[in-house]
């Protein structure tokens, strides 16, 4: 009897011993930069934080640019100054590098303000991913749950261990819970059970998904015939405007032209209504167009009228002038008579009168070189003015080459 109940004990003791082997651990990881980034409360800090980080590298530029002045300036003027001055400045420009790098060191070294905001920002949230890792652990029997993000080394890591999505989902509760009334917070908690229930059963998950597949295939099923019912009816309002627009046409006399589809026959051949009259609106701006070409016409044939009579008179006046009728083509009669050997009253002429065109050639002549002249002086003067520059220009640095020389002898002295 002993040697029974010592075999059964032993037999139990083995079984469970196999089974706890065989049973294996429960094994998960989380991804620390893919949950801070789906944090609203850190992704908030971090935009107010770069935007600090920007502001202090503008001053760094700021002290950078003004060193760099003063020390172009000081090897500008270095040959100007004293010994005493140039060692004061190259102090001074030593102070405000040393200044800068301080600056430099004070904000973004290893012990900086960015640094130390950086970690005061993600501490907090860190320390709430670490107690909602610690809750889905114990609620779900985890023996090991990694960090993928740090130091630790993993080669090769299956997505259905991965639970940063169940640590974000824990946080995003977390939050809402402190906003939801009684009611709102009880659906809330039901939603969160149907989302534990999903993570635990795979095959749940995917029963899901193909249902949220068929949900969104049946919406844009709905959608697509929407659009159809549509379609057909602005093709039934643009078929009932073309018939009332007919039957207006009609009314008044004309026929408007249809579109070829509308225009063709059953039998495959097009309707002649499709090259009819236009219709009144048409006709009435046709005519309206006319009308305006016309007056155009007529403007432009009244304008050139008055030109040529203008153009005329002048010719009359310029004719009068010059003791020549243009209309006749002749001199006048006491031209005739002067000219008459038989006159015996008729004086010889010994004056010469130039014809319109000889007085034209002569003042263009004239004004030809004018300009001539005038084109002359004005390139004497720019030439003169560039001998005036050139000289002041070569005065000035002679003054330069002096003074320099006077520094440079002041200089030998003081030394």
């Amino acid at each position: 009897m002993r040697k029974h109940i010592l075999f059964i004990i032993l037999l139990l003791i083995v079984t469970t011993t196999i089974s706890a082997q065989t049973k294996g651990n429960k094994v998960g990881y989380i991804d620390m930069e893919y949950i801070l980034q789906n944090v609203p409360n850190y992704i908030e800090a971090k935009t107010q934080l770069e935007e600090k980080a920007q502001k202090w590298k503008q001053e760094i530029e700021a002290k950078k640019i003004e060193i760099n002045k003063l020390t172009d300036a000081l090897k500008a003027e270095k040959p100007l100054l004293t010994s005493e001055l140039i060692e004061e400045r190259e102090t001074e420009i030593k102070f405000l590098e040393n200044e800068k790098l301080d600056y430099q060191q004070k904000r973004f070294g290893p012990n900086g303000d960015l640094i130390t905001q950086k970690a005061g920002l993600v501490k907090p949230i860190q320390d709430q991913i670490f107690t909602a890792v610690q809750d889905i652990a114990e609620a779900k029997k985890y023996d090991f749950i990694f960090d993928k993000s740090s130091h630790l080394t993993i080669l090769f890591a299956a997505k259905r261990f991965d639970i940063s999505d169940q640590v974000i989902r824990m946080l995003n509760r977390t939050e809402k819970r402190e906003q939801l009334t009684k009611k709102q917070l009880k659906e809330e908690e039901e939603k969160e059970k149907k989302e534990d229930a999903i993570d635990e059963n795979p095959a749940l998950a995917e029963r899901e998904k193909a249902l949220e597949d068929r949900k969104t295939a049946r919406e844009k099923l709905i959608e697509t015939k929407r659009l159809a019912q549509e379609e057909t009816k602005r093709q039934y309002e643009e078929r009932r405007k073309q018939l009332l627009a007919e039957r207006e046409a009609k009314k008044n006399g004309t026929v408007v032209a249809k579109t070829p589809t509308e225009a063709s026959s059953p039998n495959g051949t097009v309707d002649k209504t499709e090259t009819a009259k236009p219709s009144a609106q048409e006709e009435q701006k046709r005519l309206l167009e006319e009308k305006r070409k016309k007056i155009l016409e007529e403007r432009e044939a009244a304008k050139k009228a008055l030109e040529e009579k203008r153009a005329k008179e002048l010719a009359d006046r310029e004719a009068k002038k010059n003791n020549f009728t243009p209309t006749t083509g002749k001199v006048n009669e006491t031209t005739e008579k002067a000219a008459d050997p038989n006159n015996a009253t008729a004086k010889p002429s010994t004056e010469f009168k130039p014809t319109t065109e000889e007085t034209k050639t002569d003042a263009q002549e004239e004004r030809k070189k004018a300009l001539e002249e005038k084109r002359k002086k004005i390139l004497e003067e720019r030439e003169a003015a560039k001998k005036a520059l050139e000289e002041k220009r070569l005065k000035e640095i002679e003054e330069k080459a002096a003074l320099k020389k006077a520094n440079e002898d002041k200089l030998k002295e003081n030394k």
